[in-house]
């Protein structure tokens, strides 16, 4: 079989882009392959999800084939490219934290020895534990220890790492551009076929209005939760989720913010604005000094038509720094200012499991990379065999982040061989959900 003559990848998130470069790297593309990649932003690439979460990669994530493969590839690719000069790139540890807030006006937190005033008893419910928390790691030094009940790692050392997800991205676009590949922004409308066969795309340009066409043998849609406006059989939904960047103070030390990835488990106490409750936010230390705090997601407001369409809600924003910067569960020295508030919407395959990659049956040239769920919910997933004891926990890993590599090689070993080798389609083949 002869490669595609011409083709075209739908969205320049980081499954779009990722792709971009492994069909640009591969040894069977040559200048008679042309590739572009559309995306509908005004701005740019990466302005969704993959430019706006956290960043986690795990070796441990779901689909556990394609986990472990997309893994390796980001190792691979940190090495060979020098993933910690352009994308942040840093094996880190990941731990459950559950702990609690400290009461409005406790002033004693703020004392380096820590004790429990003989008048106060241990077990009031809203007393923070004085007692040193159970497994908690002698260098996660940014985190109040007095406010902690708990630490458990949830993987072994080595096989968890971050990147900055908007850099990596963009940098996959940049090489990728380097062999060739034609970068355009446009709002695809229409994806053409005759008689079971791709043939193009039309697209209205961000600067125009008036429709163009571009000629294709071979389509890959990969953008994401705005995949079924194109193919309405993809059983995607999605969800708002808000987060926010916090710069830690210029004075201190690159890295005094240890790397550790914490899902958390808070409970605040009740203050007059809000009764007591318990939130479950994500934290991510990225080496540039900042820190990265990803709260829970909302469907209030449904996804609109573009991604430069995004609202943020300013509220869900300031709440996150409300649970940073008044629970005492940060220490001081190491929250600075909040630099960036975003919201992002995070696909979800409606079935069940997910991603969904290969080719759409019936329609040959179609290629689907899309449905990376951003929910693995351990209780009803296969991972959840792993981590038994975390049965009420939510894990935010965002599959189109963490997978995205070994993404990115499947379906070019699929566009340009005629099959996969580097692992099996079957679980993810979009006949087993349209």
């Amino acid at each position: 079989m002869s490669p595609p003559a011409n083709i075209v990848i739908v969205g320049a998130g980081i499954i779009g882009c990722t792709t971009a470069y492994y069909l640009a790297h591969h040894p069977l593309f040559s200048s008679a392959v042309k590739i572009t990649v559309l995306e509908a932003s005004r701005v740019g690439p990466a302005q969704g999800a993959s430019g706006k979460s956290g960043g986690l990669i795990a070796k441990w994530a779901y689909p556990k084939e394609l986990a472990k493969l997309s893994y390796a590839e980001h190792l691979r690719l940190a090495k060979e490219l020098d993933g910690a000069k352009n994308w942040g790139f840093r094996q880190i540890e990941v731990g459950e934290w559950e702990g609690r807030g400290r009461r409005p006006g406790d002033l004693r937190l703020d004392e380096s020895d820590l004790r429990l005033d003989e008048s106060e008893s241990s077990d009031d419910e809203e007393c923070p534990r004085r007692s040193k928390a159970s497994g908690f790691p002698a260098d996660l030094t940014w985190i109040n220890e007095a406010l902690t009940d708990s630490y458990t790692p949830m993987a072994p050392s080595g096989d968890t790492a971050q990147v900055h997800p908007y850099l990596f991205t963009t940098h996959m676009l940049k090489l990728a551009a380097e062999k060739g590949v034609e970068f355009v922004k446009g709002r695809v409308t229409v994806l053409d076929n005759d008689s079971g066969h791709v043939t193009g795309v039309r697209y209205i340009p961000v600067d125009g209005t008036e429709e163009v066409h571009i000629p294709a043998d071979c389509i890959i849609l990969a953008a994401g939760p705005w995949s079924p406006s194109l193919v309405p059989a993809l059983p995607i939904t999605s969800m708002r989720a808000h987060s926010i960047v916090i710069k830690s103070p210029s004075s201190l030390h690159p890295n005094a913010v240890t790397p550790y990835a914490l899902f958390m488990s808070l409970s605040l106490p009740k203050t007059p604005r809000h009764g007591a409750q318990m939130v479950t936010p994500e934290i991510y230390p990225r080496p540039n000094q900042t820190i990265y705090v990803y709260g829970p997601g909302d469907t209030r407001t449904p996804l609109p038509p573009i991604v430069d369409d995004v609202e943020v809600d300013k509220a869900s924003c300031e709440q996150l720094w409300e649970w940073m910067s008044e629970s005492g569960v940060f220490e001081r020295w190491a929250l600075g200012e909040v630099v960036r508030e975003q919201a992002c919407y995070l696909p979800s395959v409606s079935t069940g499991g997910g991603p969904i990659v290969g080719e759409v049956p019936g329609i040959k040239g179609l290629v689907v990379a899309t449905g990376h769920t951003s929910w693995v919910r351990l209780f009803n997933s296969p991972v959840a065999l792993l981590f038994t004891r975390f049965p009420h926990l939510d894990i935010a890993i965002h599959q189109g982040i963490s997978n995205a590599p070994g993404t990115a090689k499947a379906v070019s070993e699929l566009v340009l061989e005629g099959k996969t080798s580097c692992v099996k389609l079957d679980r993810p083949h979009p006949a087993e959900f349209v």
